[in-house]
């Protein structure tokens, strides 16, 4: 029989550790306020997960559901490997069909023992959504799990290539200058170089993969029903504001990974954590136990990037030649072509001092007494975390929304500082340095705390937050 006691939404996220975990966040916190989920993952992220079985725990009316997306099956030496052009290709071109089987299965069969579909919440990148949802009727609220700054950098690239500022003209222009120029046309921005913008602009072709689909990507934010960001208004309100403007509805409802934290404790999601596609390392956190309060440099460069055994080494030495202990997470796949090796001299040289893992708990990590400052590639989960944590950063971004998050965290936010693309050991070492020992580490760290009381305020119950999830849900999603 069919189950109609609960609304009904449909979570569909798009296929990288961030996008995942920040949606499933989302999930946790409607589910809370009484929502039947069913959460949508691509095949390609959910047969990792099957890997860890405590990832997919069954939970009262919150069922985890899978959609082909193209990509053969890998085998163990080379699941770690993500071909990011080919996985935005297969999702753009192959999930659209299967998405429509799955809920018009759901719509369809009054037997299948949950309620009908209320709302769609797509990820904001995850566009192919929109004809399932024209075809049936549905609510599709677009989940922007970037910064607000991230998307109009995106949504923007298509103007800038109208006015011939992008590609670039040739290879030179990465080398000449040509990256300083002053963007000054994004409504909302501040004052920001093409070196600060999306990664995707340094190209010299028109028709470059990643370019074109994000301009498509976030362009198509015009068909949804309303645009949820995982921002609050103190930190971007001007950007809000702009989006505000020319999008539908907006709702900022962020940072999520701290909403999800308020879920009651009678929520029988509480206890479930998070989807990781690397099994966690928990003896780290052990380890920082026996550690001096803000005296641990914590260094992860997220899910997606890749590092040469070049600039591994340079990392390694800045680390080693700093004095200072830290926590590495070095995952599959980190390195360009080969495995993470790192030489006998480093490892005796840090011995006590630092500990290295695959990967870990994040947001425990950085919420730790001992940990004083981040070492990131500027990913918008990472970013979030550490500013709820109240932990400045040392930036190093790899590719698209990270650049703007860089410019804002060190420029805007005045929580963090550059590391040159080219890294070298000194620079890395004296900016370890600073930040845990030095006057402007002391700075960015009182200014890391105003941010971190500015999140919370947002997030709590009475929140602003939680007010704009309040009419989220009686605007769009139930239609009260």
């Amino acid at each position: 029989m069919r189950c109609s006691t609960k609304a009904h939404v449909v979570c569909m996220a798009a296929p990288a550790q961030g996008h995942i975990n920040s949606m499933l966040n989302l999930a946790k916190v409607l589910h809370s306020k009484g929502f039947f989920i069913t959460f949508v993952n691509t095949e390609f992220v959910h047969r990792r997960f099957l890997k860890n079985p405590e990832s997919l725990s069954s939970l009262p009316d919150f069922r985890f559901a899978s959609i082909p997306d193209g990509i053969p099956p890998s085998n163990d030496s080379d699941e770690h490997i993500q071909d990011i052009p080919n996985l935005v290709l297969a999702v753009k071109n192959n999930c659209a069909a299967p998405f429509l089987k799955l809920l018009s299965a759901i719509l369809n069969d009054p037997n299948s023992g949950v309620p009908p579909v209320n709302c769609v919440i797509s990820d904001s990148f995850a566009s192919f959504t929109l004809d399932t949802t024209t075809k049936l009727g549905i609510p599709n609220v677009f989940y922007c799990a970037c910064s607000v700054c991230g998307f109009m950098d995106l949504y923007y690239c298509k103007e800038l290539m109208e006015r011939g500022i992008i590609p670039l003209k040739s290879e030179d222009d990465l080398t000449n200058g040509y990256l300083d120029t002053v963007i000054d046309c994004i409504p909302g921005m501040t004052e920001v170089r093409m070196r600060d913008l999306t990664s995707f602009i340094r190209t010299t072709d028109r028709d470059d993969i990643m370019l074109n689909h994000f301009i498509y990507e976030t362009h198509a934010s015009h068909q949804a029903t309303a645009i949820i960001f995982n921002s609050f208004s103190e930190l971007e309100s001007p950007l809000l504001n702009a989006c505000a403007a020319m999008l539908p509805p907006v709702f900022d409802i962020g940072p999520m990974c701290l909403l999800s934290q308020y879920i009651p404790n009678d929520s029988s999601i509480t206890s479930f954590g998070r989807l990781n596609l690397w099994r966690e390392g928990l003896g780290c956190v052990e380890w920082l136990d026996e550690k001096e309060p803000g005296s641990v440099l914590y260094v992860n460069f997220g899910s997606m990037a890749n590092l040469t055994s070049e600039q591994l080494l340079e990392f390694a030495w800045g680390l080693a030649n700093s004095g200072c202990a830290f926590l590495w997470a070095i995952r599959p796949g980190l390195v360009v072509g080969g495995t993470a090796l790192l030489p006998q001299e480093f490892s005796e040289m840090t011995k006590g001092r630092s500990f290295i893992t695959s990967w870990c708990p994040q947001q425990k990590v950085l919420s730790h007494a001992a940990v004083g400052g981040f070492l990131t590639h500027c990913g918008w989960n990472s970013t979030t975390e550490s500013i709820c944590a109240g932990v400045p950063m040392i930036c190093w971004p790899f590719f698209g929304d990270q650049q703007i998050n860089c410019r804002y965290i060190c420029s805007v936010w005045g929580i963090g500082m550059e590391i040159n693309e080219d890294v070298k050991r000194e620079e890395v070492a004296r900016l370890i340095e600073e930040l845990m020992r030095g006057q402007k580490g002391k700075q960015m760290k009182k200014k890391a705390m105003e941010w971190k009381e500015k999140a919370f305020e947002a997030a709590k119950p009475g929140g602003g937050s939680w007010i704009n999830l309040e009419r989220l849900i009686k605007e769009i999603i139930t239609k009260e």
